[in-house]
C-alpha cells in the first residue's frame, strides 16, 4: 500500500494541534509568586488525583493534561532528584536542572514517538528571597519559558491570565493571592464568573520560611479560613455547577 507524503512542517503542526486540544480539555492551574513563597491553585474534579505535587525540598510540580502522562513525568522527576541528592548533595537538586531534563524528555517524545504527550507542566523552586524564586513552564514539545509573577496553563488559560494579571501584585499576601487565583479560575468561560467551592480546589504552597521541606498542602478547613479572611468566604457544602461526581476523566 502506498502512503501519501506528509511534509515535516505539516507533521509537526498536526502533532502540536493534537497536543494543544488535549491540554485545553483539562482544568486550569494558576501559579503565583507572593510575598512569602509560591502559590499553586488548581480546579480539579478529583480529591485523589493530584495535579500539584512535591518534587524535592524546595521544588514543586504542577501539570495539566492527561493524568497518566504527567504522573509518569512527576515520578521520574522525584526519582532523579532523590538520586542526585543522594549521590552528590541536596543543594545540587535545582528547579533549573529538573526543567532541563523535562524539556529533553518532552522534546524527544514530541519528535520521535507516535503520539506527543498531552501535557503542560510547571517546575517551581522557592528561594531565600522572591528574587531567587524560579518558575519554569514547559510545553508539550519541550519548549521552556521562565515565568515571573504569575503563570496559568490549561483550560481557558488566556482569559484567566488576563484577569489575574490585571489585579496581581508581587508583594501580595497568601490570602490575597489565593483569592485572586480562585476568582481567576472562576472566569474561565468568558461569561458570568463561577463561584468555586473549596472542595473543588487543590491548593499548595512553597513557603520560603519553613525549615527544609518548603512544600505544604492547604486542605479545605484551612482553605475556608484563608478565603474567609479576605471577606469573601467560598462555599464548601455544594458541588460546582459543572462538576460530575466521581469524574476521573483522562484530562485533568
Amino acid at each position: 500500500m502506498q502512503f501519501g507524503y506528509v511534509s515535516p512542517e505539516q507533521l509537526m503542526k498536526d502533532r502540536a494541534d493534537y497536543a494543544r486540544k488535549g491540554i485545553a480539555r483539562g482544568r486550569s492551574v494558576v501559579v503565583a509568586q507572593y510575598a512569602d513563597g509560591i502559590l499553586f491553585v488548581a480546579e480539579t474534579p478529583s480529591r485523589s488525583l493530584h495535579k500539584i505535587s512535591e518534587i524535592y525540598d524546595r521544588i514543586a510540580f504542577a501539570a495539566v493534561g492527561k493524568y497518566n502522562e504527567f504522573e509518569n513525568l512527576r515520578v521520574a522527576g522525584v526519582r532523579m532528584a532523590d538520586l542526585r541528592g543522594y549521590a552528590f548533595d541536596r543543594a545540587d537538586v535545582t528547579g533549573r536542572g529538573l526543567a532541563n531534563v523535562y524539556a529533553q524528555t518532552l522534546g524527544t517524545i514530541f519528535t520521535q514517538e507516535p503520539k506527543p504527550y498531552e501535557v503542560e507542566i510547571i517546575v517551581a523552586e522557592v528561594g531565600a528571597t522572591q528574587a531567587d524564586d524560579q518558575v519554569y513552564r514547559l510545553t508539550y514539545d519541550g519548549s521552556v519559558a521562565q515565568e515571573r509573577g504569575i503563570a496559568v496553563m490549561g483550560g481557558s488559560a488566556e482569559q484567566i491570565s488576563r484577569y489575574v494579571a490585571e489585579h496581581y501584585g508581587a508583594d501580595m499576601s497568601l490570602e490575597a493571592a489565593l483569592r485572586l487565583a480562585v476568582d481567576g479560575l472562576g472566569r474561565d468561560n468568558g461569561g458570568e464568573p463561577r463561584s468555586l467551592t473549596t472542595d473543588s480546589l487543590e491548593v499548595a504552597v512553597l513557603d520560603r520560611h519553613r525549615p527544609r521541606r518548603r512544600f505544604r498542602r492547604i486542605n479545605p478547613p484551612e482553605l475556608d479560613d484563608l478565603l474567609a479572611s479576605t471577606g469573601e468566604p467560598a462555599p464548601s457544602d455544594a458541588a460546582p455547577d459543572d462538576a460530575v461526581p466521581g469524574d476521573d476523566s483522562p484530562s485533568t
